[in-house]
């Protein structure tokens, strides 16, 4: 009965011979193993340093063109990606992998990997159109309308881009959804205006008050005196005369210039008496036939 269970799995078929030589050979091959994996290590470090030197000698190229920070970037990322594949690829054939099996694998899954990154094809074409179309470029201000992000583009990278926000967060979008939704650039153009509402109390003097805010435009650095630049009554509201201080500021001024405007605006006015008036309720009490 031992016989037949031991019969059953066929060791006694195998030469002892077979074993013993595999044994024998067992180092050679390890070392041999080994040597290749090393030379695969050195030979993808050699590598690593050849695709940096390769995207320098491009960066420093386009730049010297004058091209577009964010054609410069989506480009560095886009010959990283192709050349760490291609590392990858060439290391895959030193260990006996064959590449023209791998590529005709790949073709015949194409559909299924198109349909599991058929979102990153949309971010890398979003991309493309972005660079063409120039919605933007690297250091606008941005507001992207569907979700509200908004801040200052950092980079234009291969399927997303990188937007840093007044507060120093970063904000990293799809390219596709940039591409592909209304957005608003607050920087596209060189100036931008601005506009400062002060109330004051109905009994001021609405005059005088103009003119007082009239000087804090005409005296401040950041203003510019070839834009127009206007206070007018914009409300009466409930309890104050809302004017409005309009002027222009070059983009890097807008938002300290702003800050300033509505202080010295302020002092302005407290300066010269007149009154930022509170928020106020007149209440009338009616009385009733009974009680007169």
């Amino acid at each position: 009965m031992q016989n037949q269970i031991i019969g059953s799995t066929g060791l006694e078929d195998i030469n002892p011979g077979v074993i013993e030589q595999f044994l024998r050979e067992l180092p050679d091959k390890a070392l041999r193993l080994g040597i290749r994996v090393l030379l695969a290590v050195v030979f993808f470090a050699i590598g690593v340093q050849l695709i940096k030197a390769i995207r320098k000698i491009v960066k420093k190229s386009l730049q010297r063109t004058n091209a577009d920070t964010g054609l410069v970037q989506f480009m560095d990322s886009f010959i990283k990606a192709s050349l760490y594949i291609v590392l990858i690829f060439m290391i895959a054939e030193s260990f006996g992998v064959d590449a023209t099996s791998i590529v005709a694998l790949l073709g015949s899954a194409g559909v299924a990997i198109g349909l599991a990154i058929q979102g990153s094809l949309s971010n890398f074409a979003g991309g493309i159109l972005i660079l063409l179309l120039k919605p933007f470029k690297v250091g606008d201000y941005i507001i992207e309308d569907s979700k509200g992000n908004e801040g200052t583009v950092l980079e234009i990278q291969l399927f997303y881009t990188k937007l840093v926000t007044p507060d120093d967060k970063v904000i990293i979008l799809p390219n596709g959804t940039l591409a592909n939704t209304s957005l608003t650039n607050v920087t596209a153009t060189e100036v931008r205006r601005a506009e400062v509402k002060v109330g004051i109390s109905y009994d001021a003097d609405i005059k005088q008050a103009k003119q007082v805010l009239s000087s804090v435009l005409q005296t401040d650095e950041s203003v510019l005196k070839n834009q127009e630049r206007v206070v007018y009554v914009d409300e009466l509201g409930d309890s104050a005369v809302v004017l409005v201080l309009r002027c222009w500021f070059k983009n890097e001024d807008y938002w300290e210039g702003k800050w300033r405007v509505t202080e010295n605006a302020k002092l302005a006015l407290d300066a010269n008496q007149i009154s930022i008036p509170y928020p106020q309720m007149d209440v009338h009490i009616r009385k009733t036939e009974i009680e007169r």
